[in-house]
């Protein structure tokens, strides 16, 4: 039997064509078709009534990623070199404009000072993704805030939302949590060119806007939804230069660090140590540190007992957002994990920094007092 392939959409109908039904080039080489010869029905009007017959099915069989399907622990696999990894970088030209960040807020904001009493804290989690791998879903996380009703800022690189569609759609429609941008690929800014470094910074939120758009999730406002981006962006390793911190600020994105890391991403930190982290270093204004892509080894187990013991101590959690709205945001002039300098071991080895060095270490500093923003 020979085989011949009709393009339909982004696959292909393959029709078989049985013995005895050669194709007029063949025939034509034995010569011309005697009068004595059945006469056969024209083979292309058939094979192209059978292309559109068998189209409809294929359109069938790959939905739209629904939203609401249960967890399995075999989503917070990360699968490197997967080959659904390799997925094109979209298209920014369409994304709406929006307006450089404000001076006041430019920095790196890593944590927020609050009033007299008030005790909140941030929990941030980063679901981030190389452009070589297909990273985990930890469940687990998202089961457990929704559960309890907590709310939380999900730091969400491009490429893990263009694999990720249905999950990322899911999250980003429920009203609890707060989406924020973490960059395409988690490359390390300080060494990216001035296109790669735009790339980087908007085509996470081209990538938000197509998820959003394939994914059958209710959103509470689905007009405004699409029209809007990223307020916050938080950088791969916690490394940055002054030269990202600018371009980040252009695009109209706060750059937010923590002061709390729970360490999650080693699988020799446990669960206890986890706790054990973070319930110390935890005060008010605090924003989190931890990871929901398969690389927060420990962090579902741990979050339980992390609630509780914030929830014991009088904590109430928010948003960063509703964190910023509710103080003085402390923002330094570099990015650091917990000391000025210590983000440097991520850098790539052999090569170069950008030519505009990181300055000296300062003193964080604090927004003038009036400040109470809205992003």
């Amino acid at each position: 039997m020979s085989r011949r392939c009709a393009p339909i959409g982004k696959g292909s109908v393959n029709v078989d064509m049985p013995h005895g039904h050669e194709s007029a080039e063949k025939r034509g080489e034995a010569g011309a078709t005697s009068a004595s010869d059945p006469v056969m029905p024209p083979l292309r009007p058939l094979l192209v009534a059978a292309t559109l017959l068998l189209a409809a099915p294929l359109a069938a069989e790959t939905p739209a990623p629904v939203c609401g399907a249960p967890w399995s622990p075999a989503e917070k696999v990360v699968r490197p070199r997967a080959p659904g990894a390799a997925v094109a970088v979209p298209d920014v030209a369409g994304l709406p404009p929006t307006a450089p960040l404000a001076p006041a807020l430019r920095g790196s904001i890593r944590r927020v000072d609050l009033p007299a009493g008030i005790k909140l804290v941030a929990l941030t989690f980063d679901f981030c993704e190389t452009s070589t791998e297909i990273a985990g879903y930890d469940g687990a996380i998202v089961d457990e805030l929704r559960r309890r009703r907590v709310p939380a800022t999900f730091f969400v690189g491009g490429h893990w939302a263009a694999t990720h569609p249905g999950r990322f759609a899911e999250m980003a429609a429920d009203p609890l949590f707060e989406i924020a941008n973490h960059t395409w690929s988690h490359a390390n800014l300080r060494f990216a060119d001035d296109i790669r470094l735009k790339r980087e910074i908007l085509a996470p939120e081209a990538a938000f806007r197509a998820a959003r758009a394939t994914a059958q999730c209710p959103t509470p406002d689905p007009i405004a939804a699409p029209a809007t981006r990223s307020k916050y962006l938080r950088f791969p390793f916690g490394a940055c230069d002054p030269r990202s911190l600018a371009a980040v600020a252009e695009a109209g994105m706060a750059a937010i660090q923590w002061d709390v890391s729970t360490g999650d991403p080693s699988p020799f930190v446990s669960a206890e140590a986890i706790v054990a982290t973070t319930l110390a270093a935890v005060r008010p204004g605090s924003i989190v540190l931890a990871h929901a892509n398969g690389r927060g080894f420990s962090t579902g187990a741990a979050l339980p007992r992390v609630l509780d013991g914030l929830t014991k101590r009088g904590y109430r959690f928010v948003t960063v957002s509703e964190l910023l709205a509710a103080g003085r945001p402390v923002i330094g002039e570099t990015c650091y994990d917990a000391r000025p300098g210590d983000t440097d071991k991520y850098d790539a080895h052999g090569r170069k920094p950008n030519p505009k060095p990181l300055p000296e270490p300062q003193t964080p500093r604090a927004a003038p007092s009036p400040l109470r923003p809205s992003l």
